[in-house]
């Protein structure tokens, strides 16, 4: 796998000087108990970034639940992790996929090349016994230089081009479960449905157990989209339609964009439609 690394590679680079590991559990539920996770134990050598504090910015009128942050904010913190230009990262969650490849997106995005998302997470890491520890690291600062890769970024105008088939050869994906892609159930947002035009590709369904299926299994879960077309993914608000961005990317699309403010920016705008 291109972006995904596996417990057993990382144990065996654990204490290598040119390796950084990012822990990015969190509970949308409980916005403290990640961070609280991380203190009680980690990776050795993990270093905490939130997903609410670190990964996303203040709310506003528009934007989404989890627009943008301050990136001088989180380049400083990148740089006192200690992570520079060839740094090689791996970022963990707790099985769950989404904050790990939020995270994963957000160094993307920024440039940087060497970035990975552990498979299974913490929960597999545990489960094989593998060394954790409490111990907060320090590192030496590092220079960041980011170099913005706006190809992976969506705009909301962008995605009405391509909801309402002013964009042609390109698909909307919405990563959500089904009820509420049908507009079933809402549990978070103030409204009920999904983007015109969008395919309903639900994110949990490309992994198992806490793992990435194996690519030839992503590569079913998109056999329908041809590999050749501009690709948006969203969800409710740019965190869980990453997994389906790193699925897609680990199953040979290469056009493939993040609609960041997702459903609950699209929905701030009074004008624009729902199915």
């Amino acid at each position: 796998m291109k972006h995904i690394v596996e417990k057993e590679w990382l144990l065996k680079h654990l204490n290598e000087e040119d390796v950084r590991i990012i822990d990015c559990r969190f509970s949308l539920a409980n916005q403290e108990k990640g961070g609280i996770e991380y203190e009680e134990a980690h990776i050795p050598g993990a270093v905490y970034f939130d997903l609410e504090k670190d990964l996303s910015g203040a709310v506003s009128d528009h934007g989404g639940r989890h627009p943008l942050p301050q990136l001088d904010g989180l380049i400083d913190k990148l740089e006192q992790a200690g992570i520079g230009e060839n740094t090689k990262v791996v970022a963990y969650d707790n099985g769950e996929g989404a904050f790990a490849a939020r995270f994963w997106w957000m160094l993307s995005y920024l440039g940087h090349k060497n970035v990975y998302v552990l498979n299974g997470g913490f929960k597999k890491w545990t489960e094989a016994n593998y060394p954790v520890t409490a111990e907060i690291p320090a590192f030496n600062r590092a220079q960041f230089h980011p170099s913005i890769d706006g190809s992976l970024l969506a705009d909301m105008e962008e995605v009405k081009a391509i909801s309402m088939g002013k964009t042609k050869n390109a698909v909307l994906i919405d990563s959500r479960e089904e009820k509420r892609y049908q507009g079933i159930e809402e549990p978070i947002d103030k409204k009920k449905g999904h983007i015109p035009g969008a395919v309903n590709k639900p994110w949990m369904l490309g992994l198992d157990a806490g793992s990435y299926k194996p690519i030839e299994e992503q590569k079913k879960r998109f056999a329908d989209i041809a590999p050749d077309k501009q690709v948006v993914v969203y969800c409710g608000s740019g965190v869980t339609a990453v997994p389906n961005f790193l699925a897609l990317k680990e199953a040979g699309y290469e056009n493939v964009k993040l609609y960041l403010g997702s459903f609950s920016d699209w929905i701030s705008y009074e004008e624009n439609e729902i199915e």
